[in-house]
């Protein structure tokens, strides 16, 4: 059976939906939200309601389990995770109890989706940043609190691979993005935020585009179904160190706000916000590691043909609730 935790999220109901496609059944799907605000739910599949930071629900979870993917998460873009440092802390408890409940009930193999933000903070100073390998998130000195507990399970997959004999990988996935996921509210990353704001600003006819930072911050953005198949892929190399997934287009946010006022036929007023959450100058993905292990392959959609996705996708649900 392939359990996916934080299936109701925006990563783990793409996947459930690509490994119904693909024929990997039994699938259970859990998540702390209740079944009416998953973003993608599926009557093929056993769902169910359940808060991974409890042991027991952990064990329920796992029973007659052999894959789990682990996307279990309480997190959002900078905005979120720089205010809610506690919140993302507690997020300890879910690898923690899933790895023992998984070990518990002879789990094959164990998923841990990590994060970019584990990565070394003195060395992403530079918008014009060197792509960050592996190593790099070593001595370390992650994000506060988000990168901090990532980093921590990350070294908890590997040992309970080392004592228990556990397969685990951990995966550092790089700002993912696409439909079906957060668009309002706080928790959305830049490119939803952005594409969100042109909407705004066409509908409302207020050409102003309010941008957090000064707009020189670099990231590299990866297409959803390219994060899916690198997770799907991934299942076939064999237990490494954790492994970069993520694009390696360096683009600046001013780049990434161009894309989406080109996608919405506009040109606002730009407001930069020079007090917001803005994260680290510069990061972005060497994914050397990840090509050696996958055949070459490395997530290969560019952002201009990703983001117009998600643009249409937020502009038709903008259209439903507003």
């Amino acid at each position: 059976m392939h359990l996916v935790c934080g299936a109701g999220g925006f990563i783990g109901g793409h996947l459930v939906a690509e490994l119904r496609r693909r024929g990997d059944s039994p699938i259970r799907a859990v998540d702390i939200k209740p079944l009416d605000r998953w973003y993608q739910r599926f009557d093929d599949v056993e769902n169910v309601t359940g808060d991974l930071r409890r042991v027991e629900d952990c064990r329920d979870a796992c029973d007659g389990a052999t894959r789990v993917y682990n996307l279990a998460c309480n997190m959002g873009g900078m905005g979120f995770i720089e205010t809610n440092k506690t919140a993302c802390m507690i997020n300890v408890l879910i690898n923690t109890h899933m790895l023992m409940a998984a070990q518990e009930a002879g789990v094959e193999d164990y998923l841990f989706a990590s994060s970019a933000c584990v990565y070394n903070i003195a060395k992403q100073q530079d918008a014009a940043v060197s792509p960050l390998g592996e190593a790099d998130a070593y001595p370390a000195q992650p994000e506060d609190g988000y990168g901090w507990e990532k980093l921590f399970s990350e070294r908890l997959c590997r040992h309970f691979a080392e004592d228990f004999g556990l397969r685990t990988r951990a995966v550092r996935l790089h700002n993912v993005y696409g439909p079906h996921g957060t668009w309002r509210g706080g928790r959305e990353k830049a490119p939803a935020a952005l594409c969100r704001k042109v909407i705004e600003a066409k509908r409302s006819g207020v050409p102003e585009l309010e941008i957090w930072g000064d707009g020189t911050q670099t990231r590299s953005f990866m297409w959803i179904d390219d994060c899916i198949d690198g997770l799907l892929r991934l299942d076939a190399a064999p237990p490494t160190q954790p492994l970069n997934l993520g694009s390696s287009e360096l683009v600046t946010i001013n780049q990434l706000a161009n894309m989406a006022e080109s996608i919405g036929g506009i040109k606002p007023q730009r407001r930069y916000k020079l007090d917001a959450p803005r994260g680290v100058a510069g990061r972005n993905s060497d994914n050397t590691l990840l090509r050696e292990h996958l055949g070459g392959w490395e997530p290969s959609t560019s952002l201009r043909e990703g983001l117009e996705q998600t643009y249409r996708w937020i502009e038709a649900e903008f259209a439903l609730q507003t």
